[in-house]
């Protein structure tokens, strides 16, 4: 993913799905609030098993497109989701071509629970990490990939626990869980014309998916870097104009579990799957962490070498899974 300044890219919620924010605004005029809703029958979250699943990516290696341990990651997340019971688990494969003009073998994976319920919701979150270490303060190591524990591992390793809560005790919806590739191979720039060189992945599901109008989520909620230290999560600049009404579920939540890393304002504009998911017909919104409000951007060890186990936090982790948990388990039907 990456940062936009909001000047530049004012137009870009209309530009990848011809709708316009009243479009979404209103599809999404039905989702439920969760503050009122009774917390008696919502799982505990482990962070504990979040950071496992953490430490099981990063042990990979460099899950770069094409690498090994990009495909081990792969076979892990559809082998967790299918043993947590998963009704169906889908590996989508495309062909996508990068910035660099390199052609690569992209794999989307979709796991879905509880597909005979009438209301779903989606929980994505992209599994691959960036090719290139072009942020980091030393120049010798822009040309190596990132270890991605936060950009890529953490939210996969709290999708993961969330699955595994869903197959256990079942709530009253469906949930499908999204895990994308090639999201982060894109061009770093303020160039508008770059923004389609980030999740690929996601650009072709939002053309080929399986879904009809009868069994579409709801909404979707995006987890991307959900993992860091001290971490901070603002409402997203794009998702504030893609669908304030899941905002506002997701803050009000966190406020009414006493959540305070959860800022009840907009701030950043970070070009990430939930645009492209909401260009397929599903309003979707991004939880991704803000180093600095004053300019939306990220933490400093973003699309560096130091994105490692070491800036990793339970405490995070806890915070997160525990909001996305109540969200899940006190929709109705």
């Amino acid at each position: 993913m990456r940062i936009f300044h909001i000047l530049i890219l004012a137009l870009a919620m209309t530009g990848c799905s011809g709708r316009t924010a009243a479009d979404s605004t209103t599809a999404n005029e039905t989702v439920q609030t969760a503050t009122n809703a009774s917390t008696a029958d919502v799982p505990a979250f482990s962070a504990d098993s979040a950071y496992r699943n953490i430490e099981r990516q990063v042990a990979m290696g460099f899950r770069t497109p094409g690498s090994e341990g990009h495909a081990r990651c792969g076979q892990f997340i559809s082998s967790e989701l299918a043993r947590y019971g998963a009704d169906t688990v889908i590996q989508q494969k495309a062909t996508v071509t990068t910035h660099r003009g390199k052609q690569i073998t992209a794999t989307n994976i979709l796991g879905r629970f509880n597909t005979s319920a009438p209301r779903r919701i989606l929980i994505a979150a992209h599994y691959d990490t960036r090719p290139w270490a072009d942020e980091d303060p030393d120049k010798t190591n822009h040309t190596s990939p990132i270890a991605g524990a936060n950009d890529g591992g953490s939210g996969v390793g709290v999708a993961l626990e969330l699955a595994r809560l869903v197959g256990a005790q079942s709530p009253q919806i469906g949930v499908d869980f999204l895990f994308t590739d090639a999201e982060d191979s894109g061009a770093h720039d303020d160039a508008a014309e770059t923004q389609n060189t980030w999740c690929l992945g996601s650009q072709y599901w939002a053309e080929y998916n399986p879904y009809t109008p009868a069994d579409r989520p709801v909404f979707g909620i995006v987890l991307d870097m959900v993992g860091g230290k001290d971490a901070l999560f603002y409402r997203e600049y794009f998702s504030e104009h893609i669908a304030p009404v899941i905002n506002r579920k997701i803050w009000e939540t966190a406020s009414h579990l006493g959540i305070d890393r959860f800022i009840n304002e907009a701030r950043g504009a970070v070009t990430d799957d939930h645009i492209y998911i909401t260009a397929s017909g599903i309003p979707c919104i991004d939880i991704i962490e803000c180093a600095n409000p004053a300019t939306g951007s990220f933490p400093p060890y973003w699309h560096t070498t130091s994105d490692n186990m070491d800036i990793i936090s339970h405490d995070t982790l806890l915070d997160v899974g525990r909001v996305i948990t109540h969200v899940i388990y006190t929709e109705k039907p």
